[in-house]
């Protein structure tokens, strides 16, 4: 029976690993996430089998939950949702591996001394997990806005944290060299602080870098799953949780590197905080922003020969990707060629912009990553930017002041025409001006940014 069971293991991992890797290309990803379900089932089967006696009612009726809860989030969470949603479920990730350890150590505190590598691997997988599920729990409430998305700082803040981290160490330190023979008041301290420094993680860091945040979250629960399947001796984990912190370890530094910044910046930069707010103006001194109207809009496209849409969370708060797939159909049907540009931390989540436009339809090919949009833009008739704020803001490429000086970012402004559309002159997450705004060849559709597609839409269907 074991040895079946290892089999199994063995299949769910290789149909793991075979959807990570199909999840390479939006073309592939749908039969990726299928091969990986199919592994899921097949590993949760595996462990129910393999829990025998009086355990396995228990490990059925937890599948059950799980898997009702799984079912409802899929149906009733919306597209726009989906960052909260990830934040959410890699939180309780981070969180299962805290609580095996906690279960762990109180089983074998009662019974002898824990063998050394069990109390290095249980110590660290509390403490990775604990900090993964406060800051994932942070990081969910800012972007479902019952907090503030802005980054919080306080003076001192920088020292807190050291001196947080310095207790968390000796603890550890601690608890490793009494092979977990501790008095009974310091490992539930050590756990506090381990979600203290979760909290602390998170609270500075502002919407702008929160794609990179998540992915680094995603990349600790994998750490923490892969040591819990040392405490276990369960193989499966140990795997599954290499993958996921490898795979978002590698998405944390590519996203870093996309933006310029190492992530030493993202993490403690306090991006977004007040004081980065400072005007940074076009080259050519500021202009009166022009605002426009749809039909004039609607003219523009329609006789265009080239548009490339760049979404942006805007278009994700609207829910308007739908309303852009109906827009490009009908300048579509005009002989128009239609593009879209795809930064890659538009949103925030990793993937986030072509999550909502796979889910209208869009085809792949039309998506186009920033290093292969940017050349696109000088031959753009039109470039149609839908609340994507930061990543077109040319203060990155010539204002060395601006907080976002280095990153790069989509070349909208070289586009023939420019259009943007936005409820208001809010600034972005990142909290700073935008001199895009200012320039001649730029226009301002303000409004939601649906019911303003929409009204392009019929704007180009009058013509």
């Amino acid at each position: 029976m074991n040895v079946a069971i290892d089999i199994a293991d063995l299949f769910a991992i290789g149909f793991f690993i075979y959807g990570l890797h199909e999840l390479n290309s939006p073309a592939t990803a749908r039969r990726g996430n299928r091969f990986a379900m199919a592994g899921m089932v097949i590993a949760l089967v595996g462990i129910l089998i393999r829990t025998q006696g009086i355990g396995w009612p228990a490990v059925a009726a937890g599948i059950a939950i799980g898997g009702l809860v799984g079912i409802y989030a899929a149906v009733k969470v919306k597209m726009t949702a989906m960052p909260q949603m990830v934040a959410l479920y890699n939180g309780a990730g981070g969180g299962a591996a805290a609580l095996i350890s906690t279960i762990g150590y109180f089983i074998a505190s009662h019974s002898t001394a824990l063998d050394p590598v069990v109390a290095v691997s249980l110590v660290l997988s509390a403490i990775i997990g604990s900090i993964s599920f406060a800051g994932s729990i942070i990081a969910f409430l800012k972007l479902q806005e019952v907090m503030t998305g802005r980054p919080v700082t306080y003076a001192g803040q920088q020292v807190v944290n050291a001196l947080v981290l310095l207790a968390i160490l000796l603890l550890a330190i601690w608890f490793v060299a009494t092979l977990g023979e501790l008095p009974i008041w310091a490992y539930p301290v050590l756990l506090g602080f381990a979600l203290l420094l979760g909290v602390l993680f998170v609270l500075p860091i502002g919407g702008a870098d929160m794609p990179v945040v998540i992915s680094l979250l995603n990349s600790f629960t994998g750490v923490a799953v892969a040591i819990t399947g040392f405490e276990i001796g369960s193989n499966l984990l140990i795997i599954c949780g290499a993958l996921v912190g490898a795979s978002g370890t590698i998405l944390t530094v590519a996203m870093s590197r996309a933006m310029n910044r190492p992530l030493t910046n993202v993490l403690f930069g306090a991006f977004g905080a007040a004081g980065g707010t400072e005007p940074a103006a076009a080259g050519g001194g500021p202009q009166q922003i022009r605002s426009t109207g749809a039909d004039d809009v609607g003219v523009m496209l329609a006789y265009a020969s080239k548009v490339i849409f760049v979404p942006g969370y805007g278009m994700a708060v609207a829910q308007a990707q739908h309303s852009v797939k109906a827009l490009a159909d009908q300048l579509e049907k005009r002989g128009v060629k239609v593009l879209y540009a795809i930064h890659p931390v538009a949103g925030r989540m990793p993937g986030h912009m072509n999550v909502l436009l796979a889910e209208a339809n869009v085809p792949y090919n039309q998506l186009l990553d920033m290093e292969d949009a940017n050349p696109e833009f000088p031959t753009a008739d039109v470039a149609l930017v839908i609340g994507a704020n930061d990543v077109t803001n040319p203060a990155a490429r010539n204002v060395t002041s601006s907080p976002i000086y280095g990153m790069p970012i989509l070349d909208v402004d070289k586009a023939a025409n420019v259009v943007v559309l936005k409820r208001s002159m809010r600034s972005g997450f990142a909290g700073i001006e935008n001199p895009l705004y200012e320039m001649p060849n730029c226009s301002m559709l303000f409004g939601d940014a649906k019911a303003s597609v929409d009204a392009l839409t019929a704007a180009v269907k009058a013509l």
